[in-house]
């Protein structure tokens, strides 16, 4: 029997879907989903707060079971419909966020940075050590201008991170294109 086969799965943690972000009762549970994987933000009533690619990726995952206000299970297809509302873009970020994720690397939020996330090396996580890029997912059909791409590399350029543009095709296929400053 393998190790995998061993250990008793466990049982996915309730979440309640509140708008832009989904939230997880303070629970040892919801803590080891944050020390252990980087998923979210500790809230000072001990709650973890997700962002809504954090949220549907451990729904897919069976980490967190997604809840409404009443609730009721939300779909992956409601959870999308809502979400979409929320960040129009939000299929193009999830397909780079699960990605990444599935490659080893922690992802979280940029915005402070004018980007739409900061990947973190493998192995290293928020706090311990700088995220090494600032990530901005662009769908293939879309046109970006030298000025908007000037724009976020001198972002990235600024705050000490490396660019990486992800492309994502119409089957969520990503490609990735990392953009760093030479000297000649």
């Amino acid at each position: 029997m393998s190790e995998e086969q061993e250990r008793p799965r466990k049982q996915p943690i309730p979440a309640l879907l509140a708008r832009e972000r989904v939230l997880l009762a303070a629970s040892d549970e919801a803590r080891e989903l944050y020390s252990q994987s980087a998923y979210g933000v500790i809230l000072e009533d001990g709650k973890l707060q997700l962002s809504l690619q954090e949220g549907l990726y451990l729904q897919e995952k069976g980490r967190i079971t997604i809840h409404d206000g009443k609730n009721k299970p939300i779909t992956f297809e409601a959870y999308l419909r809502k979400a979409r509302k929320v960040e129009p873009n939000f299929w193009v970020r999830y397909a780079i966020f699960k990605d990444m994720r599935n490659r080893g690397y922690v992802v979280k939020t940029a915005l402070k940075f004018g980007a739409d996330f900061r990947v973190y090396d493998r192995g290293i996580k928020p706090g311990e050590d700088h995220a090494r890029w600032v990530v901005y997912p662009v769908h293939e059909g879309e046109q970006l201008t030298w000025y908007e791409f000037a724009a976020k590399n001198r972002v990235a350029h600024s705050t000490k991170k490396r660019l990486m543009i992800g492309i994502v095709d119409d089957e969520g296929d990503v490609t990735y294109y990392e953009i760093r400053w030479v000297r000649p």
